[in-house]
């Protein structure tokens, strides 16, 4: 009998990947996605063209559009009903500056939401593996504090500390979040806390730039998406800040998956990792023009904005050390210009 897979958002980027990664692996995959993203971000940011890609696998893989992980009652019935072997959560308002529109819906998606599914899994099983997708925001502005560099055409940290990037013990306190840091604090916390409490095996992937050819980026959020896109669209870029010299690591959702089994297959408690791309798979704004400009063949439009988005971080890259350690054979396979190629060849297929 296939081993069953609850995949939350099943249809974002994260979730739609996950879901074929483990389809093709003979799974069955139950996908709960009500596409609140087309709500929060409007028709660009509309997922549902990864549902008719998942739609090839059949009966294998069942699709519930009509629950929302808001909905507790709702939660705490479907889990017991699928009885799965493993549980990723995806599902999330994903937006650092969209939250403070929509405050409301920001923490009942992100940390209520979370708590649904942790207490309705409690409930069924407390050896049933729990892969939270969490965010790098959850440091606040904190990383801002290290001592930084100003090179050409990018910022970098200036403390041999970080030579590897930011590792899992870095503080997330005394800092500013943005609301959607906050909602998504609460939920790390919680997946950390059933874990330690309940002795439940449980793994927060705090993301940096998650990317893929599944990204339906908007301004708002899914920035190399986005400046992909604009870039193919000749549309005008908005630099927000910092000289366009702020840097980001960028990992492929793929590699993301091939995470995720790797901690199914052998899960620990309570669990934390950063990740990302790394310092290898990092990028600046003006560094990632010069490289889809290279790709496409067309130059970058962009205006610069002098202000910085609130809580922004000037530089991040995640310390992939721990990780690596934890599952040796887990590994970036993705590098990134196959990044920027793949996100490019997708737009150019549409």
């Amino acid at each position: 009998m296939s081993k069953k897979l609850i995949v939350t958002g099943s249809m974002g980027l994260i979730g739609s990947e996950v879901s074929e990664y483990f389809l093709e692996k003979g799974w069955e995959v139950h996908g709960i996605d009500n596409n609140q993203r087309a709500i929060f971000f409007g028709l660009q940011g509309d997922n549902s063209s990864n549902k008719d890609r998942l739609a090839k696998y059949g009966s294998q893989y069942k699709l519930y559009t009509n629950i929302d992980i808001r909905d507790r009652q709702a939660i705490l019935d479907i889990i017991p009903q699928i009885k799965p072997d493993a549980i990723v959560h995806t599902a999330a308002q994903p937006s650092h500056d969209r939250a403070a529109s929509i405050p409301f819906e920001d923490f009942d998606t992100n940390a209520v939401g979370t708590f649904n599914l942790l207490e309705s899994l409690r409930r069924y099983s407390t050896e049933v593996p729990f892969v939270h997708l969490s965010t790098n925001k959850v440091y606040g502005d904190a990383p801002n504090n290290i001592k930084m560099k100003e090179l050409e055409t990018r910022f970098d940290y200036d403390d041999a500390a970080y030579e590897h990037g930011i590792a899992e013990h870095f503080s997330i306190d005394q800092s500013k979040h943005s609301l959607f840091g906050a909602s998504k604090v609460s939920a790390d916390i919680s997946v950390q806390e059933y874990g330690r409490y309940f002795n439940m095996p449980t793994a927060c992937l705090r993301g940096g730039c998650l990317t893929g050819p599944n990204h339906a980026g908007v301004e708002l959020h899914g920035f190399l998406s986005y400046l992909i896109k604009c870039n193919i669209e000749e549309r005008e870029y908005s630099v927000f800040g910092y000289k366009g010299k702020q840097v980001r690591d960028n990992i492929h959702s793929y590699d993301v998956a091939r995470f995720i089994e790797e901690f199914i297959k052998a899960p620990r408690v309570a669990e934390v990792y950063n990740i990302g791309g790394g310092k290898d798979n990092s990028v600046s704004i003006l560094e990632a023009f010069d490289l889809i400009a290279k790709i496409s063949g067309k130059p970058m439009k962009y205006k610069y904005v002098d202000q910085n988005r609130i809580g922004d971080h000037i530089c991040y890259y995640s310390d992939l050390r721990k990780m690596k350690a934890h599952y040796p054979n887990w590994d970036i396979t993705k590098s990134l210009e196959d990044v920027f190629v793949d996100i490019y060849n997708r737009y150019m297929e549409a």
